[in-house]
């Protein structure tokens, strides 16, 4: 415990030098050409266990991190988040050694409610309103039903959004979270409104939607043997540990296929997870297939890919102490638990006194957006910069 409790204090010192620069995490970048650039030791990273090395692997293109140099250009603590609630804290202890430790991202949140009147485009005038490209794309998915179809949508019609941000270091850290939503189409209201006890979205009634966008289990497999956590203290390690993925233990050789159409955006090794596939679907998702022994003919970068096509094979390669596949979901940039995602197409709704709350929140939603509406002076969001720049987000 006196080891954390020295590299908290390590951790806040770093935070508010005025030595510490904001930089992206470069093209190409691997942790391992990070940690020779800067001239640490590789055994940091050889010394850490598989789960930790995994992680290392997580650190994204142009992910936000924070460097602290001494006076000599050397390398002092390095802070490299991860996800939303986790990162990477390299530092020199008082023996001048290199340690590595994960910590809890302590982040704010704010909540906005706003509402905005079309005069371009759904997108451009949610951008122009809250600088966030991200909620466009969120509304969209949110709404990708028959009933509502964004091109329909005219001039004075509005949009009204509820929904909370998470921020760090005084930027915008993640996506926002919408819970709750309407859309005018020639003036006629369509909602959306999130129940936290399932985390799913129904409208003002409580029907739930039929989900268009589906993901199947990428193989057959004999067991979970590690779930996705985003954020875990180790109460034997005395620290915090995260896996961000689900590993699906299975023979070596078990056909691997992929988890809904996309495109193959990599198709080579990363550091950790040895032979790895990642395929990006549109709106947002992208899956990653790791540890595979090898890839399937014809398996490679640019291609198109249908769900349920052969992608590879299971394996152990990288870091692992057993063949399985390390599955990895991510929606706008942003590791998800794959098992809330792999579920199967059916209209849901509420029932019971369930019903009833969700309903009674809903109303006072939409008295709120009501207001909002005709309220001549309107809410202005915070616009905050953004801690993760993802630049892949798609827009309608």
């Amino acid at each position: 415990m006196k080891k954390i409790i020295l590299a908290t204090i390590l951790f806040f010192n770093f935070l508010y030098s005025a030595q510490v620069e904001e930089l992206l995490w470069p093209k190409g970048e691997t942790f391992l050409t990070f940690l020779e650039k800067h001239s640490v030791p590789l055994k940091l990273y050889y010394d850490l266990d598989g789960e930790d090395q995994e992680l290392c692997s997580e650190i994204q293109t142009n992910n936000r991190f924070y460097l602290y140099t001494d006076d000599n250009g050397a390398l002092n603590q390095v802070l490299i988040p991860i996800s939303e609630d986790i990162q990477i804290h390299i530092y020199k202890d008082h023996n001048n050694k290199y340690r590595f430790q994960t910590l809890p991202i302590n982040y704010n949140e704010y909540s906005e409610t706003i509402a905005i009147q079309i005069n371009e485009s759904v997108s451009q005038d949610i951008l122009n309103a809250t600088g966030d490209v991200t909620l466009a794309a969120i509304l969209n998915s949110l709404f990708n039903s028959k009933d509502v179809d964004f091109r329909k949508m005219k001039k004075g019609d509005f949009v009204a959004l509820q929904y909370t941000q998470r921020s760090y270091l005084g930027k915008q850290l993640g996506m926002p979270n919408i819970k709750a939503a309407m859309v005018q189409i020639n003036g006629k209201p369509f909602y959306r409104f999130k129940n936290e006890k399932d985390d799913k979205y129904y409208d003002e009634n409580g029907v739930g939607f039929t989900q268009t966008f589906l993901f199947q289990v990428p193989l057959t497999f004999t067991r979970i043997s590690s779930p996705f956590t985003n954020k875990r203290w180790h109460p034997v390690l005395n620290r915090y540990r995260a896996h961000l993925g689900t590993d699906f233990a299975a023979p070596t050789g078990r056909n691997i296929y992929a988890s809904s159409d996309g495109k193959i955006e990599f198709v080579g090794e990363k550091t950790g997870y040895g032979k790895t596939v990642i395929i990006n679907h549109g709106n947002g998702y992208k899956t990653l297939y790791a540890h595979q022994s090898n890839f399937a003919r014809g398996t490679r970068q640019g291609i198109n890919v249908k769900k349920g096509e052969h992608i590879g094979y299971v394996g152990s390669t990288g870091l692992s102490s057993g063949p399985h596949l390390h599955f990895g979901m991510y929606k706008n940039g942003t590791a998800i638990d794959p098992m809330t995602v792999l579920t199967k197409p059916k209209i849901e709704g509420l029932e019971g006194k369930d019903k009833v709350t969700f309903i009674a929140n809903s109303k006072n939603i939409i008295n709120i957006f009501d207001k909002e509406m005709n309220n001549e002076n309107r809410t202005t969001p915070t616009r905050l910069d953004r801690v993760t720049d993802r630049s892949d987000v798609n827009i309608f």
